[in-house]
């Protein structure tokens, strides 16, 4: 099976001289879901910026058969959808149905077909009667799942998803977990949430100091490493 996301050999620095990539390697395979676990700082959402091409570094980043260069840059942020941490940095528009519209209308697709993309997607993350509201009068939870809706409304085969469950209540956050659970898109998940890791993915990659430290079975990795509120150490 061909995998989805091809990283080889992946460097970056920031402009400061900071290392916060420094040789990882990865791959992401169909319907695989993958999480990144490390201490704040290590390179885990610099590296999903690396997969659309939001930074740019050294070594070789291929998603679904293209390089992540400029000229591919259009269709590979057609395969790869991202759900920030912070749900207020993807709804801006006046209603739920605008800011899931607002993808699918920029990739020029008819009204019809932008019409049902919304509703279909609105339903698959349990929002469709909110499709009238404005975003900004929704619960944390409720907001993640119309920035998802808007995520899926543009048909992506690849998920990443930064922290998908901070400032979730419980039942905000059962409610995302069981979406994503349904979702057959492949996924990487940034997260601190142990649980979270072991609820959804069937494989870890621990990050440190800009290198993936530590691949397998979520369990597995977890085991190897000392979880502490504020650090995970060796």
């Amino acid at each position: 099976m061909e995998p989805l996301i091809r990283v080889s050999g992946l460097r970056y620095r920031y402009d400061d001289g900071a290392q916060a990539l420094d040789g990882v390697d990865f791959l992401l395979y169909p319907r695989e879901t993958v999480a990144l676990l490390g201490p704040n700082g290590s390179g885990k959402t610099t590296f999903l910026l690396h997969l659309v091409g939001l930074l740019t570094g050294e070594g070789e980043v291929e998603v679904c058969g293209l390089a992540v260069k400029r000229k591919n840059l259009t269709v590979i942020r057609q395969k790869v959808g991202i759900l920030f941490q912070d749900s207020d940095d993807q709804l801006f528009m006046p209603t739920v149905f605008d800011d899931v519209a607002f993808g699918p209308l920029n990739l020029g697709l008819d009204r019809v077909e932008v019409e049902r993309r919304v509703h279909e997607c609105l339903h698959q993350v349990g929002m469709e009667a909110a499709a009238s509201r404005a975003p900004y009068h929704l619960s944390a939870g409720e907001k993640r799942r119309v920035a998802l809706a808007g995520v899926l409304a543009m048909n992506p085969e690849i998920l990443l998803l930064d922290e998908p469950v901070t400032f979730l209540d419980p039942p905000g956050r059962a409610a995302l977990v069981d979406i994503l659970h349904r979702l057959p898109q492949a996924k990487i998940i940034v997260t601190h949430d142990m649980d979270l890791a072991r609820e959804l993915a069937s494989r870890a990659v621990f990050f440190s100091e800009g290198r993936a430290a530590s691949s397998g079975p979520v369990d597995e990795v977890i085991g190897r490493f000392q979880w502490d509120t504020r650090v995970l150490t060796r």
